[in-house]
């Protein structure tokens, strides 16, 4: 071989090699990240999770990347949405709340499923036992429903003179009914009258409120919600402004001003 053609050759290989070495790179896996709520309501959480990831040795950006799906409260987005991940076939689904994992749930019984609840994950029907889930789903449970007899016990501890209780629960959350049957049959165990309150937008809870000033209930238990969580400004505004003790589940909304959770 000619000199000439022999460093031809090799300067076509300059150009192949590394074109061919990137071919057989692993491609970057995706998370899929699902909610119900808008991303304004999970900052601290969102922060939380990127920490977690990078204590795991994941970096959004560099060797994971993250796909986001937010339905902003619109509950009927949700499975177009979920849809749409599983069309990407990320490589696992992180959901938020309970609404987001059943219809991720429906959505594949392939791609991994990693959720965060607020009440008995065996009982919304999410897993087999909580020893061994089975299928394409795990998580944690935050308690949200179970604790709802100890929020009423601890509203009661801090307000001694509470008889009436207002009790506010987003009717469009799966797990509502369940609320309502919980707080009622705490409330009766301590001889406490509730009023329930179906809201699930600004404008009701502002003529819930409304409400609380003419009736003037002793205090407020606000059920576990996403929703709620979004408009925690507004709760804990309104509260403070009209003097009514109130019971919160989310941290959030405590920081944003409310009395307690």
């Amino acid at each position: 071989m000619k000199r000439r053609e022999f460093m031809t050759l090799m300067g076509g290989a300059t150009i192949v090699w590394p074109l061919a070495a990137s071919a057989q790179q692993q491609p970057m896996p995706v998370i899929g990240f699902l909610n119900s709520q808008s991303p304004d309501a999970y900052t601290d959480r969102l922060r939380a999770f990127h920490r977690g990831l990078k204590d795991a040795g994941y970096v959004d950006g560099e060797n994971v990347a993250i796909v986001y799906r937010w339905a902003e409260n619109q509950m009927d987005r949700l499975p177009e949405l979920a849809a749409d991940l599983v069309r990407r076939q990320v490589a696992a689904i992180v959901t938020g709340n309970t609404p987001s994992t059943l219809v991720a749930k429906a959505a594949t019984t392939t791609i991994p499923i990693v959720f965060a609840v607020g009440e008995d994950p065996v009982r919304l029907g999410l897993v087999d036992s909580l020893a061994r889930p089975g299928s394409n789903l795990t998580g944690i449970n935050f308690f949200n429903v179970e604790v709802a007899a100890k929020r009423l016990e601890l509203l009661r501890e801090l307000v001694p003179a509470t008889t009436r209780v207002a009790v506010l629960i987003n009717p469009t959350n799966t797990n509502s009914g369940t609320l309502e049957r919980d707080v009622a049959a705490a409330a009766r165990a301590i001889g406490l009258q509730i009023q329930i309150f179906f809201v699930s937008t600004s404008r009701e809870i502002s003529a819930a409120f409304a409400t609380f000033v003419r009736e003037r209930p002793d205090a407020i238990f606000v059920g576990g919600d996403g929703f709620f969580t979004s408009r925690r400004v507004q709760l804990a505004t309104l509260t403070v402004r009209h003097a009514i003790p109130a019971t919160f589940s989310s941290r959030e909304i405590a920081l944003a001003g409310g009395l307690m959770s």
